[in-house]
């Protein structure tokens, strides 16, 4: 992983290539010139910026006649890759970083300059209904997957608006809803991805998202805007909202909001003008905003190629190519996979293996290229085999009044008929979108009672997902073989399942959330999705695998999981620390001991010190690799970990903070498939922490300044009383723990007097500057 570039506010000088412009043609500039443009001032030589959905293909926009922002279908074809949600679980940044470098190049032929995403917020709760946009419940696997992302887009030439900034963890009321979220939470889950990306990767541009933080609608949030995102982190690209997000253009503009999207006719370029003639918006904080959107224009149309060609039949190839690493094999009791291509009767069941879902609906729709089909696809693969189908039940929304009886009963017949069932299961359109949550993770009713007639007449079954958000799998999933997660795997995404049913491609996808037993065992489950306008993230820091393990909650399957056709052994896992004790690499060896060739994602957690002063969870992923091996060969997998990625976020410290001691770092195929584990003992950081009378007998005792100072006073205490004192007591020791020091110096008989613990303060202040305990800690990578 590369160097952090140096904390802190870019500077803003004026462009001199810029002529002077009036208050008008500033304050038009903030604002979009229609739904995807940006304004352009030739005159001036800022030139307009196209934009476009489109984080797995482009939704080319239509012009504004032909319904612009409210049409959600492309003007034209483009190609669709998988979406977040299976991309995620290739768990392989290259990947990611080649179907953005093919999106580019599209967005390229078609004059645009920017495309809208990648979108990299957490899974907070598998009820979200833009789960599919999004990469994982995990910010590092979020953060590599997305960044990738990012720079292949930006190689390209086009630039990327990483969104939605930030905590935008649901759409019920997502126009207006406060998410309050606690500060150590927020840095380490919900801004930790965007943190990283926006220090390694650059993006050209951030977008703002709909939702309030903290009460502060994120529109108008200066710390969020101005303080972290450009002070703290170094941002030096364009904001731009939400599509209607800004609800106060001259709040928004003061909080640091370069952009305002889409445009709104000069209405609220007006409103920009009249706060600046009335002193109550200084011009100074329009001109910045100008400086940056004339730097982003003339970057993102700096050697445009509009016009310029792609092959479609080259990025439909990419495209299955990448769905086949995304395709999760589940289960796959007694090898009952891959199927035999050569003989026997497979009876594909499911009108969903006829008519797939391969994208997620809202805003991010592609119209395709071409489309795929399991059908199909599975008919193209099989060498003698016969494939026979049945649709079992339509899809909701798909017209019709929904299948007859005789429906069902036909797929049953021929279940009952055949040597083996492909049954595809799945939500439709309706089920999941954009603009709405779920209110369970269940399959639809038709669809359960069509498994289970199914399994009843044949045992030989295997299932096939098609979902943008988990769903519940449990209990049907102990009654069945196999289950392969197809996810929502794009455009080419029904060559992918063929090619992994009929084992032409062996799967290597990994879970990149966790499937639960119930919604009820989700960690978010009581505070989503809020009420009356706010929603409270009381779970903390305990987000997706951190909060199941920490409860030890039993689950489906867990994150990172995900099996082969063959299987894989660990062995010889090292940790060696650098000199200065800063990074430490991590090695081992897996072997490949079965008889296909096959890639395995080795996992690399970290376990915090057993006596933590804070709350962690029992493992959180801090590296992976990814190895292709053919039968019987070994590879080493080797990372890089920085001391730093070990730190937690103290609020009481004001920062990020290593903590001291021995920390376990495990290897394995899943977080509940740990194969080996070594310790690691670490340096922690000097404390900021300033300790005055309010603060308790415990915090004193431990801070490696104020514990010995305030020790050496009790003994001299006891010294005095010639005998032991209340502090020799462990029994009343542990009662006083949590009591502020200034309290305890009023006790009759205290070891300690006010006067001394204000002396003791002053001298911890002295100590703890001496200890250079006022160095900032770099923030994790």
């Amino acid at each position: 992983m590369p160097q952090q570039p140096p904390t802190g506010a870019p500077t803003t000088r004026p462009d001199p290539s810029t002529p002077s412009l009036g208050l008008a043609d500033k304050a038009s500039l903030t604002s979009g010139a229609g739904d995807f443009v940006t304004v352009g001032l030739a005159a001036a030589g800022i030139p307009a910026v196209s934009l476009s959905d489109g984080p797995h293909g482009l939704r080319l926009p239509k012009e504004s006649g032909d319904g612009g922002q409210l049409d959600l279908h492309s003007a034209a074809p483009a190609t669709c890759f998988p979406p977040a949600v299976a991309l995620g679980s290739c768990w392989d940044p290259d990947v990611a970083r080649r179907v953005a470098g093919a999106v580019a190049a599209e967005a390229s032929a078609h004059g645009v300059h920017v495309v809208l995403g990648p979108g990299i917020n957490i899974k907070r709760s598998p009820l979200c209904g833009r789960n599919f946009e999004y990469f994982s419940e995990d910010p590092l696997l979020t953060a590599e997957m997305g960044g990738a992302v990012v720079r292949g887009l930006q190689e390209a030439g086009v630039g990327a608006a990483l969104k939605h900034y930030a905590a935008n963890n649901q759409e019920t009321d997502r126009m207006r809803v406060s998410a309050d979220v606690d500060e150590r939470p927020l840095r380490e889950i919900y801004l930790r991805a965007f943190e990283r990306i926006v220090r390694r990767d650059r993006p050209w541009s951030v977008m703002a998202s709909y939702n309030a933080l903290n009460g502060v609608p994120l529109s108008q949030n200066t710390r969020l805007l101005t303080g972290i995102l450009r002070t703290e982190w170094g941002f030096d690209g364009v904001v731009m909202s939400d599509w209607g997000a800004v609800r106060d253009r001259v709040a928004a503009l003061r909080a640091g909001l370069d952009l305002q999207m889409p445009g709104t006719g000069g209405r609220t370029d007006r409103d920009v003008v009249d706060a600046v003639n009335r002193g109550d918006l200084d011009e100074a904080v329009l001109d910045t905003a100008v400086e940056r959107l004339a730097r982003f224009a003339r970057r993102a149309t700096r050697g445009a190629r509009s016009g310029s060609g792609f092959s479609a039949e080259e990025h439909h190839r990419l495209a299955g190519e990448a769905a086949d690493r995304c395709v999760v094999l589940l289960k796959n009791d007694a090898g009952i996979l891959p199927l035999d291509a050569s003989s026997g009767t497979v009876a594909v069941i499911g009108e969903l293996a006829r008519t797939p879902r391969y994208q997620g609906a809202g805003s991010s729709q592609v119209t395709p290229t071409r489309l795929d089909t399991p059908l199909e696809c599975l008919r193209g693969l099989a060498d003698g085999a016969r494939v026979e189908f049945a649709p079992g039940y339509a899809l909701a929304g798909a017209g019709g009044a929904g299948p007859a009886a005789s429906a069902e009963d036909e797929a049953v017949r021929l279940a009952a008929g055949s040597d083996i069932v492909v049954l595809f299961l799945g939500l439709a359109a309706l089920d999941e979108s954009e603009g709405f949550d779920r209110t369970h993770i269940d399959l639809p009713a038709d669809q359960l009672r069509l498994l289970e007639r199914v399994r009843a007449v044949n045992d030989r079954v295997c299932v096939v997902l098609s979902n943008g958000g988990a769903v519940r799998t449990s209990p049907w999933h102990d009654t069945v073989p196999a289950v392969v997660e197809g996810w929502l795997l794009g455009q080419a995404g029904g060559g992918a399942l063929a090619r992994v049913l009929f084992g032409v491609v062996n799967p290597s996808g990994k879970l990149a959330e966790t499937i639960p037993l119930r919604l009820e065992d989700s960690p978010s489950h009581l505070s989503f999705p809020g009420e009356e306008g706010r929603v409270r993230y009381g779970e903390g820091v305990f987000v997706g695998y951190r909060g199941y393990d920490a409860a030890r909650r039993e689950v489906a399957f867990p994150f990172g999981h995900g099996l082969s056709y063959t299987t894989f052994a660990y062995s010889g896992l090292r940790v060696d620390a650098t000199e200065d004790g800063e990074s430490f690499t991590v090695r081992v060896t897996v072997t490949n001991t079965g008889d296909r060739a096959g890639r395995e994602v080795v996992q690399f957690y970290s376990a915090a010190p057993a006596a933590s002063v804070v709350a962690r969870p029992p493992r959180e992923l801090r590296a992976f690799a990814s190895l292709f091996l053919a039968p019987g060969k070994s590879r080493e997998a080797v990372v890089e970990l920085a001391r730093a990625d070990l730190a937690h976020y103290s609020e009481r410290e004001g920062g990020w903070r290593v903590e001291g001691g021995a920390y376990r770092i495990e290897a394995g195929a899943s977080s509940r498939d740990i194969r080996l584990s070594a310790e690691l003992t670490v340096d922690g950081d000097p404390s900021r922490l300033r300790l005055t009378g309010r603060n308790t007998l415990a915090e004193w005792l431990r801070h490696p300044v104020g514990g010995p100072l305030l020790a050496e006073r009790f003994a001299r205490a006891r010294a005095d009383a010639a005998g032991p004192g209340a502090m020799d007591d462990p029994v009343m020791r542990r009662f006083l723990a949590g009591i502020p020091l200034d309290v305890i110096s009023e006790f009759p008989q205290s070891p300690v007097s006010p006067e001394a613990v204000r002396e003791l303060a002053d001298a911890v202040e002295t100590g703890a500057a001496t200890a250079d305990g006022d160095a900032p800690r770099a923030a994790p990578r």
